[in-house]
């Protein structure tokens, strides 16, 4: 097999041509591949520390938030925290100048670290007063939190509103011992 200069030519150029193919689909893609994802993972990390960062300089900040979270749940008896959760309406109907016709109370204990009362209340009142009656929930200190609320027109001019409000108090359980 006698091949003259341009037939070896071309087959070397076609070795040339295959075996940068290879090198290519074997060493530089998975390279280039390698290298973005080690770049994406870098920059995550280095999100990841300026967040840790931030979240260090304002951790004093934080905590004197969770402590006042934490003194302003309801009491551990359920009796207590059902008796607060009640004198908080009280006190939220007087301030707002609304009435109050029914609280139902249920407990929900989906977690082990917390619970949670719920309260769903009928109440009714002018809509200035039903306002204020919400603007006073939301500034109690209590960890109270609105979960749903209806409100509906009892009469035909709109002066009378009705609204069917669902409240949640927090309950925290005691950190349970770490055995060693």
């Amino acid at each position: 097999m006698n091949l003259n200069k341009r037939q070896q030519f071309l087959a070397i150029l076609a070795i040339v041509a295959v075996g940068l193919f290879v090198v290519d689909k074997l060493v530089f893609t998975p390279l280039t591949k390698s290298w973005k994802a080690r770049t994406e993972r870098i920059a995550k990390l280095k999100e990841a520390v300026r967040g840790g960062t931030e979240t260090l300089k304002r951790e004093r900040a934080l905590r004197e938030q969770w402590d006042t979270m934490r003194t302003n749940v309801l009491s551990r008896a359920k009796p207590e925290a059902e008796s607060q959760m009640l004198k908080a309406f009280e006190r939220w109907s007087q301030a707002g100048g609304v009435s109050v016709s029914s609280i139902r109370p249920q407990w929900k204990e989906a977690e082990d670290d917390y619970k949670t009362l719920e309260c769903r209340a009928d109440v009714a009142g002018s809509l200035p007063a039903i306002s204020r009656f919400l603007f006073q929930i939301e500034r109690d200190p209590m960890g109270v939190k609105v979960d749903s609320m209806e409100l509906a027109a009892r009469d035909t001019e709109g002066s009378q509103m009705a609204l069917v409000i669902q409240v949640s108090g927090l309950l925290l359980n005691p950190p349970k011992p770490t055995r060693r």
